[in-house]
């Protein structure tokens, strides 16, 4: 298949704790650094609008300490496009972002914002950030993100992981074949394939096998079975199941 497959972990949620009591600990650097020793390629934070967890000094911090790649998700809005051209993460994940929302409900509706994204990608590529879009695997979507100037998209898994634990086997590889397809023909434009949302041991297995993927970001399952098993014990056996269905 295709080079190692990156896996990024996302430390959103040891925020999310650390918030619960307004208290300076768990560490999402901490955590970091953990999940990095533990075989992350990579970390992934999100600083939302309301910053229900990820705050500002954190993206500061992670800038600062880490030895591998930030990769910073945000909503297309200018206070976020001025943070991030303030610290120059590796890399820039635009996604949609609802206050409402619970977590990331879908993709990213490019094709319907082309002209007010290229706009906001280009200073972001210009200051040597890689920029990503984080959408549904539709085609319509794929190619506006090519047409914007990213260069790599995230696809959502979402939807096929709940398919999967809603025991709606038939509709869950039905979107597995879309999603294969939509990276297919993404890394047929130019584009570097991403994905993430949702994933689990139980899941993660047939997204990495698709070969065009070149990466998985996951975040809140890792830190749920964390309780369970520790930090570094739960990425090795997520990095062991992306390896093993990646050889």
């Amino acid at each position: 298949m295709s080079k190692k497959l990156r896996l990024g972990v996302n430390i959103d949620h040891v925020a999310t704790i650390r918030n619960a009591r307004g208290s300076s600990y768990p560490s999402p650097v901490r955590a970091a650094k953990l999940a990095e020793a533990a075989g992350a390629d990579g970390i992934t934070a999100h600083l939302r609008e309301d910053r229900r967890h990820i705050r500002d000094s954190d993206i500061e911090a992670l800038r600062a300490e880490l030895s591998t790649p930030l990769n910073f998700e945000m909503a297309p809005t200018p206070e976020m496009q001025a943070i991030a051209l303030r610290h120059i993460p590796h890399a820039c994940c635009i996604v949609p972002e609802k206050r409402e929302e619970v977590t990331t409900e879908g993709g990213l509706d490019v094709a319907a914002d082309q002209a007010r994204l290229t706009e906001y990608v280009k200073p972001l590529v210009d200051a040597g950030i890689r920029v990503s879009m984080f959408i549904g695997h539709e085609p319509a979507q794929i190619e506006a993100s090519a047409r914007i100037g990213a260069q790599v998209i995230e696809l959502h898994t979402g939807h096929y992981c709940d398919m999967h634990f809603a025991g709606r086997f038939d509709e869950r590889d039905a979107e597995l074949e879309a999603l294969a397809a939509g990276a297919a023909y993404a890394a047929e434009l130019g584009l570097e394939v991403h994905a993430g949302h949702g994933l689990t041991y139980d899941t993660v297995s047939p997204v990495a096998a698709i070969k065009q993927i070149r990466e998985l970001n996951i975040g809140h399952f890792l830190i749920a079975e964390a309780v369970f098993l520790g930090l570094r014990p739960a990425v090795e056996h997520m990095r062991h199941l992306m390896d093993a269905a990646r050889g």
